[in-house]
């Protein structure tokens, strides 16, 4: 069986990265389209390699087996409907990485029949080492499931979850997540510059640090807990340092964030309709 046929509609940076991964993979370019409005964001696009590019959506769509929808929630609509003819002729697969955007609301334009997942990415994909949470639909085969992963895996890793509501959780942890380290790394250098180091050196001692830190984490045979311990010697610095964050429960506060960012990425679903 041959590689899917993917038509990207939208070609932000979202999309050119997946489709540079992709490429990267070895997924032929010949199999691959792209459609947007903006003819610079075609022209990037088309210089990563022999990739069709369209200013028609309908027309991108056409015959493919698997359309992503990556573009913003605010004309996902307007979106769905112009390529609602291809879908339905086609009975391809249809990934949308648009925040905010339900099954059932993309149904609503696309067909009742439409196979559909929906995927929650992160930033870090433009680097490839993204994290995205994704669910599919019931009418989405195991092998359309299966395009989704080779699709998504092209910048990082992916996790499927059961039900659909648990992809605002995923926005919370991390679809938001890379937010939330760059303002605890922008604490730490401004904690740095007031104990005396200049901002360059701060900034260099917290990003490696926070780059090594996680390295540690995803290599390492023992849990962050038992990590934390070893880092923590009794009567140290990091010991106290570790009680200063405790003591301004630093749980509860985390706990609160992702909160409100699930409670957001909810409502968001609701005013998309």
């Amino acid at each position: 069986m041959g590689a899917p046929r993917i038509a990207f509609i939208g070609a932000g940076n979202m999309a050119s990265s997946i489709i540079g991964g992709l490429l990267e993979s070895g997924h032929p370019a010949a199999a691959i389209r792209a459609a947007d409005p903006f003819p610079q964001s075609l022209e990037r696009i088309a210089s990563l390699g022999d990739i069709a590019t369209f200013s028609d959506n309908n027309e991108c769509a056409t015959g493919m087996d698997v359309i992503i929808l990556a573009v913003k929630p605010q004309v996902m609509g307007a979106v769905a409907q112009s390529i609602a003819g291809a879908v339905q002729a086609s009975s391809g697969l249809v990934i949308s990485i648009a925040a905010g955007i339900t099954i059932e609301s993309l149904q609503r334009r696309l067909g009742k029949t439409a196979a559909i997942v929906r995927c929650m990415p992160n930033t870090p994909a433009l680097l490839g080492c993204g994290a995205s949470g994704m669910f599919a639909n019931s009418a989405a085969t195991p092998a359309q499931r299966a395009h989704a992963e080779h699709i998504l895996e092209a910048v990082g890793i992916i996790q499927w979850v059961d039900d659909e509501s648990q992809l605002d959780a995923v926005t919370a942890l991390s679809g938001s997540g890379p937010a939330y380290f760059f303002l605890f790394m922008e604490a730490m250098i401004e904690a740095g510059c007031e104990l005396g180091l200049d901002r360059a050196t701060a900034g260099t001692l917290a990003m490696q640090t926070a780059l090594g830190a996680a390295r540690m984490a995803l290599e390492s045979d023992v849990d962050l807990a038992e990590l934390r311990r070893r880092v923590t010697s009794p009567g140290g610095t990091t010991e106290r340092a570790i009680q200063s964050l405790t003591d301004s429960d630093l749980q509860a506060t985390v706990r609160r964030a992702m909160q409100a960012a699930s409670d957001r990425a909810a409502e968001m679903a609701r005013e998309m309709g």
